[in-house]
């Protein structure tokens, strides 16, 4: 959302060649906003790493689900966990496409992906260790915990990239290290040392 007008300039008028093209001024708001989609994220570092989060969890997934088990409990929960960080890393996927966080300012969407992809990586990095425990050489298990290894490495770099972007949106606020400093103050030393330091 960047602020200010745009010029938008449109031809020469027919009546008089020499003059000069008569210009609109616009919003740039509403450019941007009458996008349905955001094309930029596509070809976006955050866009590209999750699509391959999403590429190595569905293959993780399939090779998985296509080999024969030696424990029941630890590939269920690998599938469970693959799946359900596919769905939300789809979700914020598409939230981020269509703009969603644009209209939904009541979430702080930042600390939301965060949170998911806190979860989400441990929860994936228990599922993939316990996979490669009792894959037993099986060709397909391996590929699968691999995959869920990979997918995890990706997690903790969007999760790495979610908290740099929180952390830098906050930190921007003025009075931010002095309100931290009074606040610090009167955590550590009470309320009557602080009065006594002033």
């Amino acid at each position: 959302m960047s602020h200010g007008a745009r010029v938008i300039r449109t031809g020469v008028s027919s009546g008089d060649p020499a003059a000069p093209p008569p210009i609109t001024v616009a919003s740039s708001s509403a450019g941007s906003d009458a996008e349905l989609m955001d094309g930029g994220y596509f070809r976006s570092c955050a866009g590209m790493l999750k699509v391959a989060q999403m590429i190595s969890l569905l293959i993780g997934f399939i090779s998985v689900n296509n080999s024969a088990w030696t424990d029941y409990s630890a590939y269920s929960f690998f599938q469970i966990v693959t799946m359900c960080d596919l769905v939300m890393i789809l979700f914020f996927y598409i939230m981020h496409i269509f703009r969603v966080y644009r209209k939904l300012t009541c979430v702080s969407w930042p600390l939301a992906e965060f949170l998911h992809y806190l979860i989400g990586t441990i929860l994936l990095l228990i599922g993939s260790i316990v996979a490669a425990a009792k894959s037993y050489n099986i060709t397909g298990l391996v590929a699968g915990a691999t995959f869920g290894f990979l997918a995890t490495i990706l997690c903790v770099i969007s999760m790495w990239s979610s908290y740099k972007v929180s952390c830098i949106t906050q930190s921007t606020r003025p009075n931010m290290s002095r309100d931290f400093r009074n606040i610090s103050a009167l955590i550590f030393l009470g309320e009557e040392q602080l009065v006594q330091r002033k």
